[in-house]
């Protein structure tokens, strides 16, 4: 007979194998977009809403209904305003797609309950307008190109540190009913890891590459800062899984899940990272 224990651990190796590759070929498609930035990003930053939207849609079960169709020319819309530089028709455009959703609602009563049209409506701003700014930043900001990487490293990176601080020495649970495997040592570890790793990125390029990024005590506020609303971004995505009892949001990524689950902590850092460096530069 096999002995359970020697297989559990075989399996949560297999495990983490799949993450770190999956991991890999996330970070390969990231450098081959982000890089050149311009339409390969965008394309990549829209398609990748449009998933992130559909998986919200299937937790609602609308994934199939013409309110997913209305969130896609919403979130294709949101983009071209973007691409544009018309971002001050952004707030008209929610009020229309409101409006819009709304009417379905009375077209088609009672073919739709309010948990599918505010999930429909929220995550065009969820999935499509904070996923955008990885995009913003990239294009919109000064020294974009360096400051984006700012983005994976107050999520990823942060994220990284936090679940392998957290098997290290873990005791302490930090959210029990929200997300028992999260330790108060791994939340610090997860803080501390961005801070560390955004403090060596800005001593690289600047040592090695004469390119300044932002002064040492704004860089230590966006990770620092960035990696708690990553955390915050991660818990929150996890409360709405457990409202609507799923495990995961998709399954395109092995390892991870879907999209949302992968980009969650992504979505609000995002923002964050954009607004900060702006202010800081």
């Amino acid at each position: 007979m096999s002995d359970p224990i020697i297989d559990d651990k075989k399996e949560k190796r297999k495990n983490l194998l799949i993450r770190v590759l999956s991991g890999a070929v996330l970070t390969v498609i990231a450098l081959a977009t982000i890089i050149p930035g311009s339409w390969p990003l965008l394309v990549f930053n829209a398609l990748i809403s449009f998933i992130g939207m559909y998986e919200l849609m299937r937790v609602v079960n609308a994934q199939r209904t013409v309110l997913f169709g209305a969130s896609v020319i919403g979130i294709g819309a949101e983009y071209a305003l973007i691409f544009l530089d018309k971002k001050e028709y952004m707030v008209p455009l929610f009020m229309l797609y409101l409006i819009l959703l709304f009417a379905f609602m009375v077209i088609f009563y009672p073919r739709f309950n309010t948990d599918q049209v505010f999930m429909a409506f929220v995550g065009v701003i969820y999935a499509g307008l904070g996923l955008s700014y990885l995009y913003q930043t990239r294009m919109q900001t000064a020294n974009g190109a360096f400051i984006v990487w700012l983005i994976f490293i107050c999520s990823w990176i942060s994220d990284s540190g936090a679940y392998l601080v957290g098997i290290a020495i873990g005791k302490h649970k930090a959210f029990p009913r929200l997300s028992p495997k999260k330790s108060v040592e791994g939340c610090i570890g997860g803080i501390a890891s961005s801070i560390l790793i955004g403090v060596a990125y800005k001593t690289v390029l600047e040592q090695g590459f004469d390119i300044h990024l932002i002064n040492y005590p704004g860089l230590i506020v966006i990770c620092g800062v960035g990696a708690i609303i990553s955390q915050a971004g991660d818990l929150a995505a996890s409360a709405i899984k457990r409202n609507f009892n799923i495990k995961d949001y998709g399954h395109l990524i092995p390892g991870h899940g879907g999209i949302m689950d992968r980009f969650d902590s992504l979505i609000f850092v995002a923002p964050l990272v954009y607004y900060l460096a702006n202010l800081f530069i």
